[in-house]
């Protein structure tokens, strides 16, 4: 059997995007990025590096899908999440886009959530997710 290239980003540090340990999956954060690409979706940079102007939506759907490719490469599924922090850049903002798009994505899959407003993540992100997955034994 071939191994299947992955679709989710190339992490942005020395660290692994997953871990197991018996049947919790604990996924390192993961941001909008998609692999092999240089650009954030939904990010217009400046000529420093600066953000000039983004669009948040696009980088939730990038993070949830993100998400979702991580699971399945771990052999989880997206209804595995038991837990789930949500770092945000700009809560006042952000906010109401990110919970209504969360509330789609998470209509049948209902981990805990937990968000918070930090002042900045490595890269030029509004959103990062931290997840937790159970996954059954028989997996």
């Amino acid at each position: 059997m071939t191994e299947q290239p992955s679709r989710a980003p190339e992490p942005v540090g020395a660290y692994p995007y997953t871990r197991r340990v018996g049947n919790l999956l604990f996924l390192s954060g993961v941001g909008p990025r998609q692999r092999g690409q240089q650009g954030i979706p939904g990010v217009e940079l400046d000529d420093e590096g600066n953000v000039r102007r983004y669009d948040f939506a696009s980088q939730c759907h990038a993070v949830f899908q993100n998400v979702r490719y991580i699971l399945e490469e771990a052999g989880a599924r997206w209804d595995d999440l038991v837990d789930v922090t949500v770092f945000l850049t700009n809560m006042k903002d952000d906010f109401p886009v990110y919970n209504r798009l969360y509330a789609e994505y998470f209509a049948t899959a209902q981990p805990c959530r937990t968000t918070l407003e930090i002042n900045c993540l490595p890269t030029p992100i509004a959103i990062e997710l931290k997840c937790i997955a159970a996954i059954s034994e028989e997996r």
